[in-house]
This record gives structure tokens, C-alpha cells and sequence, in this order.
């Protein structure tokens, strides 16, 4: 009998870590690592647009002559409601383990393939639904700053090697159980699509994510919409377009987060913080919007 697992190595923090990470707050200060979602805003191509379509209006009720909660409603009282039509993959958010598959079989992290375990109402194994909260110690990794630029230039590898030098050169060392999100630049110039697509996509390559192995990280997160260097430097043989999704979320349970604004953690120069992000826990989503926070 085949053993599936629902979650990556992030649902083993020992207690004790999260005791740590709370210790690490000392001012109260948080920031928010994530901006604000809008139709129109700019996404993954792969991805639908982000719509809100409203389902219920004050004047829509009048007009109707309906009665939500029943008469009398001498007062007028409205209500407005609506449709949020969008990817879980929309602004700041984390994948789940179902959301990459590879391979004749389309497996992913845990045993899940799409045929013992897509439904037509998405997977029923390492779905959103069984995202763990995130409560650790999270670590802020600025290359661009390193190298005296405001952002990296357009499909720019971030290495192994050059993660080592940023994290020494900001004091700060990466330790199991931690968040390590990596900046690259692109959100600073957010929503300017235009003047985003000259920083499309650098990011994290094969070395930079060997690196974070070995560190023991549960997961890590760019201010990108593919976490990773786009077009892959090193796609191998055969070729694989993502090889640090498979490397990671795939083979090893190491969530990927993507498009984390990370502008004023680093203006602020601030590299290590409590880090906290609570997944929507919904059925059959392969991965979830979320407003994580960076606490001090």
C-alpha cells in the first residue's frame, strides 16, 4: 500500500522554533509583504485575469423588490456581495504541493498523480486545503542591494554562491526551519508593467536552490510571479523549463511562494523578522492567496 503525503517538511517544525521566532520580536513593527489585487493587475500570462464581479447591490435588492431577510425592512437596510473571479496564484501566494506535476504520470510532491488523484474538483492530495500556517524565522536575502543595483536585470540567475556572499555580507546566517525569501527588484517598480517587464523574471537558479537544501529552509518566496530565473539557464536533459519548481516543491516539499513585496523590508534593511502567513485552507485549490507579514 502506497504512504502519500499531504504536506512538506514545514508541518514537522518542532514547538520549540516557534518559540524562537516569536522571541525575535522585539519593537512590534510589521510590514506587509504583499500588494494590493485588482482587476487588470499584472499576473503570470499562464494565469486568468483577477475579477470582482458584484453579486448582490443595495440598489440591485431595491430593484428587484426582494426581501433577503424577509419583510418588513422599513429602514432600507442593503447589502452588497460579489464573485472574487481569479487563480489562487494571484498577487502574493504560496503554492501548494499539487500545483506542479511531472513526468508521463503528472506526479507531484507526496505520492499524488493525476490519475489516482485529480478529481473535477482539482486534486484531492497535497491541495490547498492541507496547507500548514507558517509562524517561523524568516530571512530577507537582498542581491540586487549587494550589488549596488536598485534591481536585477531582466532573466538574471541568483546562484548559490552569490546567496553565501548576501547573506555574509548582511550578517545574517540561514538556518533549518527557516523562510528565506529572496529579493530581486521587480516589485519595485510595481504596478508599471512596463517598467517591470525590463526586470522579468530574474530569480533563484539550480545552485540557489541546492543551497537552500542544504540549509534545511520549509520554504522560500521571490518578488516575482515564477519564483525562479525565467528562461532557465540550466534546463538539462531532458529539458525541464522549471527546474527549481521540481527540485524543490516536487521532489523535496519546499513551498514556493511568489510575488512577495519585499521593497520595504529591504529599504529598511531589515533581514531577519518573525514571519507569519496563513494559507487559505480550501479544497481542491492548488495553492492560495496570502498577506504575509515580516514582524520586529
Amino acid at each position: 500500500m502506497s504512504t502519500y503525503r499531504e504536506v512538506g517538511p514545514a508541518g514537522d517544525i518542532p514547538p520549540a522554533k516557534l518559540v524562537e521566532a516569536a522571541r525575535l520580536v522585539q519593537t512590534g513593527r510589521a510590514f506587509s509583504l504583499s500588494v494590493g489585487r485588482y482587476p487588470g493587475m499584472p499576473l503570470f500570462p499562464g494565469h486568468p485575469p483577477f475579477q470582482v464581479v458584484m453579486y448582490r447591490t443595495p440598489e440591485g435588492i431595491r430593484a428587484a423588490q426582494e426581501q433577503p431577510w424577509g419583510p418588513p425592512n422599513e429602514v432600507g437596510l442593503g447589502y452588497m456581495a460579489e464573485y472574487l473571479l481569479a487563480t489562487a496564484h494571484s498577487g502574493a501566494h504560496i503554492d501548494a504541493l499539487a500545483h506542479m506535476t511531472v513526468g508521463p504520470d503528472n506526479h507531484w510532491y507526496g505520492g499524488g498523480n493525476t490519475a489516482e488523484h485529480l478529481t473535477d474538483k482539482g486534486p484531492n492530495l497535497g491541495d490547498a486545503e492541507k496547507l500548514p500556517p507558517f509562524f517561523t524565522r524568516g530571512v530577507l536575502l537582498d542581491p540586487p542591494a549587494h550589488r549596488g543595483l536598485d534591481a536585477l536585470p531582466a532573466s538574471e540567475p541568483v546562484g548559490g554562491e552569490e546567496l553565501e556572499a548576501v547573506a555574509a555580507a548582511q550578517g545574517v546566517e540561514v538556518r533549518p526551519w527557516d523562510v528565506v525569501l529572496i529579493r530581486t527588484g521587480y516589485l519595485k517598480y510595481w504596478p508599471d508593467a512596463a517598467a517591470m517587464a525590463e526586470h522579468r523574471t530574474a530569480g533563484p537558479d539550480l545552485s540557489a536552490a541546492e543551497w537552500l537544501l542544504e540549509r534545511g529552509v520549509i520554504a522560500t518566496g521571490t518578488d516575482t510571479e515564477t519564483y525562479e530565473v525565467q528562461p532557465a539557464p540550466d534546463r538539462g536533459v531532458p529539458a525541464n523549463p522549471q527546474p527549481v519548481h521540481v527540485r524543490l516543491l516536487i521532489e523535496h516539499g519546499i513551498y514556493l511562494m511568489e510575488s512577495l513585496y519585499l521593497e520595504e523590508l529591504a529599504r529598511e534593511r531589515v533581514y531577519e523578522f518573525l514571519f507569519v502567513a496563513l494559507p487559505l485552507k480550501i479544497r481542491g485549490a492548488t495553492g492560495s492567496m496570502i498577506d504575509p507579514l515580516a514582524v520586529v
